[in-house]
């Protein structure tokens, strides 16, 4: 009976924070209401109820990672309103998220808090014009997120919280306003007439729509005239109908028939569907008399834009150093944006730098890279003012520089500032062949845009500056070169993580002991960061010191053991450490806890070394060691690693050392550097995509001669 108590209070807590949700968007006139409610034990949130779209039209933003850069993230982890009056206002602050949304909206956001829990968000949206809220309508709107705050903590202490639905539950609209459509007066009017619900779905068209459009009623009722009809395809057309849901605003479209002949579309939204008059036009830019929000008539429609700009965006976040950035941009961006021409310029010690370019004469980037930044450019005088400059023709840019007749290669020009952590350092550059007019629309998009690139650019230069400190400090760590040791051959290879900004703490050595042979040591300090690296240089340390003294293995183990217990840290590493004398052919080893050695006789057979796995150093105070002795036959390889040549996400580790023993055995006699390289090319095939671990081998062979030695 209990479970049946705590159902029906979590139903009714449910209900009622539905009602709240539609009152509210009633009582202020917005035009559309979500509720994002925390997923427990996720760093998500996710859409749980929403009023004035379908399912279908808010499915892309049901899920929102909490820790993205959008504005109901934002405002659930500051637990501070977020208020955006347009479609630029979010571009400039959030531009990812305008590139994902890209619809002219005001949108007010606000945290669903009691106490120091914060349970979601309460999004409202007006159209774009909706420039102001009322101090009424924020009282209004706080009042009713208290409400829902103080629903979703009364459920959670009664033991049946409210959880977010795997579907949301979608609001039906409101009744329309005639019971009838005036098919009759519709009928008499010259253009065709098409009502679509808020679904896509044709609920009437008039005979001269059908007549337009090339197909009888019957087939069209109830389908989505861009599956239905195949000239309408291009998802920029249904992406027109999204705009009118999401804002709320007129907007408009041109596209060609099969036989040539062009229809203008004029979208009218409300809260019930939208209205679509149809009409002959003599342009592929004339969208209609009314049209707010129409493709320009110098920009023509692009196909699947917005589609590969969600993909430049994923491109960019996964971008590294500047130049993946650049590359980016060249190959995606500017076929994207029908532009001829793209550079990217940054201000760099007092002087005009051009990053990237493509598309533009080689007269242009030649030009201006290098300029100093008091000359007077277009692109300087965006980075120092931060405004973007829109130029339809080149008109302007030819008569006020009259000192760069560059300008005079292309017929349009954009220069959008890049800006981010508070200053402007940089300027993206479109050039086009053609004059073209910059929409409003078009311009809220390539500040998005902008803003986004500005971002990942600067994530790029602090990564290549982080890189080559963290090279530099691990090449100081390492060994530049190791010793001579007669009668032993040796080659090491190392290769830092792909995805990790810092420094790692993988490390190897040798160490010669004369004629009494030599100490080979490898191991892995947890982390990727500086405090790793300083603490692997100390171990390093340690142990050379304390092979120096002619301590057997296991105790060089433990006393490096006790160093790492001193110092406190709650780092821990692995640790392999090999005595290796030469004339008498002989290894002895101890672990601590690293990957076992793997032994390949002259004979190319192979066996991993089953030594005892001892704990990781830095663990236990009073921590012991066995060492385990081996025969070293002339000829015969010892292979040390580290684990990010075996490890691999979702592969058992014992299976990975198995196979690369078995890659030792198929190698041919050879140098040992070439089969270093390939061991390390096959693990940039295999481990390497899936891990961001660092990767330390040490090879060592025995019975060499006299003339060899290490590199």
């Amino acid at each position: 009976m209990r479970e049946n108590d705590d159902g029906d209070r979590t139903r009714e807590a449910v209900t009622r924070l539905d009602l709240v949700l539609g009152r509210v968007a009633h009582d202020v006139d917005a035009h559309m209401a979500v509720t994002y409610l925390q997923v427990p034990e996720q760093q998500l949130l996710q859409m749980t109820t929403v009023t004035g779209a379908t399912w279908r039209l808010a499915r892309p933003w049901a899920r929102v990672a909490l820790a993205a850069p959008a504005p109901v993230p934002e405002a659930v982890r500051t637990r501070v309103s977020v208020w955006l009056p347009d479609q630029q206002a979010l571009a400039r602050r959030f531009p990812r998220a305008a590139l994902a949304f890209p619809y002219s909206v005001a949108m007010y956001v606000v945290p669903l808090v009691t106490g120091e829990t914060c349970w979601g968000a309460l999004m409202l949206m007006w159209p774009g014009s909706h420039r102001e809220l009322t101090a009424a309508q924020r009282k209004r709107i706080g009042r009713a997120a208290d409400e829902m705050a103080e629903l979703l903590r009364d459920a959670a202490a009664r033991q049946a919280p409210v959880l977010p639905r795997d579907e949301p539950l979608v609001v039906d609209p409101p009744p329309p306003r005639h019971a009838e459509p005036a098919a009759a007066l519709v009928e008499r009017l010259a253009d065709g007439y098409v009502a679509l619900d808020l679904r896509g779905r044709v609920t009437f068209l008039s005979d001269r729509a059908a007549a337009m459009l090339g197909r009888g009623r019957a087939e069209l009722l109830g389908t989505e005239l861009w599956d239905a009809l195949s000239w309408l395809g291009d998802p920029v057309y249904e992406n027109a109908f999204v705009a009118a849901i999401f804002s709320r605003r007129s907007t408009g479209f041109t596209a060609r028939r099969p036989d040539g002949a062009f229809v203008s579309f004029l979208l009218h939204p409300d809260d019930t569907g939208v209205s679509v008059r149809l009409g002959p036009s003599d342009s592929p830019g004339d969208a209609g008399e009314g049209a707010e929000d129409v493709v320009p008539s110098t920009a023509p429609a692009r196909a699947g834009t917005l589609f590969h700009l969600l993909h430049l965006a994923s491109a960019l976040t996964e971008a590294a150093g500047v130049r993946e950035v650049a590359v980016s941009l060249m190959e995606q961006m500017r076929p994207a944006l029908d532009a001829q021409g793209l550079a990217l310029l940054v201000a760099e010690e007092g002087r005009l730098r051009v990053v990237g370019s493509q598309g533009f004469p080689q007269a242009m980037p030649d030009y201006f890279d290098s300029l100093p930044m008091a000359s007077r450019t277009e692109g300087i005088r965006t980075m120092e003012t931060g405004v973007a400059g829109f130029h339809p023709t080149n008109v302007e840019l030819v008569r006020d520089f009259p000192q760069h007749p560059v300008y005079a290669g292309m017929a349009a020009f954009a220069f959008l500032p890049l800006t981010a952590s508070g200053g402007t350092f940089g300027c993206l550059v479109l050039g086009y062949d053609k004059p073209r007019s910059f929409a409003q629309d078009e311009r809220a998009e390539l500040t998005s845009l902008a803003g986004m690139i500005a971002q990942a650019l600067e994530r790029a230069r602090l990564y290549d500056a982080n890189a080559r400190i963290a090279r530099g400090l691990q090449d100081g760590l390492l060994p530049r070169h190791l010793p001579h040791v007669p009668g032993l051959e040796v080659v090491a290879r190392y290769r830092p993580a792909t995805h990790a900004l810092e420094v790692g703490g993988d490390f190897y050595d040798l160490i010669d002991f004369g004629p009494d042979g030599a100490a080979a040591v490898i191991g892995d300090v947890q982390g990727h960061n500086v405090r790793a690296a300083a603490l692997m240089g100390q171990i390093r340390t340690t142990v050379h010191s304390h092979a120096r003294t002619g301590a057997p293995p296991e105790e060089v183990l433990v006393r490096t053991n006790r160093l790492l217990l001193e110092l406190d840290t709650p780092l821990f590493c692995s640790c392999l450490y090999a005595h290796i004398d030469v004339s008498r052919h002989r290894v002895v080893l101890a672990s601590a806890g690293h990957p076992p050695p793997i032994l390949r006789h002259a004979s190319h057979r192979t066996e991993v070394l089953d030594l005892p796995p001892g704990l990781l150093l830095g663990v236990q105070e009073e921590a012991r060691f066995r060492a385990v002795e081996v025969e070293l036959p002339p000829g015969a390889l010892l292979a040390f690693y580290t684990d990010g040549l075996v490890e691999r996400p979702g592969i058992d580790v014992g299976l990975s050392i198995d196979l690369l023993a078995d890659q030792f055995a198929g190698a041919r006699d050879g140098s040992l550097d070439a089969l270093a390289d390939s061991v390390l090319g096959h693990a940039q095939e295999t481990v390497v995509p899936r891990s961001s671990d660092d990767i330390a081998l040490l090879l060592l062979r025995c019975g060499a001669g006299p003339d060899t030695g290490g590199t």
